[in-house]
């Protein structure tokens, strides 16, 4: 299977890949958002039962890269996505 490409952009849409890929994609997308010096990110992860979000969340909330994250606002997604500020340095 060819590798997939993905926009290094500052968003992120896990809706096409599978929960066992999440921690390795999100901790490769964090690494290239960096080395873009893109630090506002939204990571969308969809409603469902909220169990992606809670996976994608406590994935942060570990990663000493991550300086804050929140749900996104009603007008980025609500609780379908996480915004995610990074820290600069």
């Amino acid at each position: 299977m060819d590798p997939i490409e993905i926009p290094i952009n500052g968003e992120l849409d896990l809706h096409t890949f599978q929960p066992s890929e999440i921690e390795p994609l999100l901790n490769d997308y964090i690494m290239a958002c960096l080395e873009k010096e893109i630090f506002s990110l939204r990571i969308i992860h969809g409603k469902g039962r909220g169990i992606l979000k809670k996976r994608v969340q406590a994935i942060l909330a570990k990663d000493p890269r991550v300086a804050r994250f929140a749900d996104a606002g009603a007008l980025r997604g609500g609780w379908g996505a996480t915004v995610v500020e990074l820290k600069s340095g």
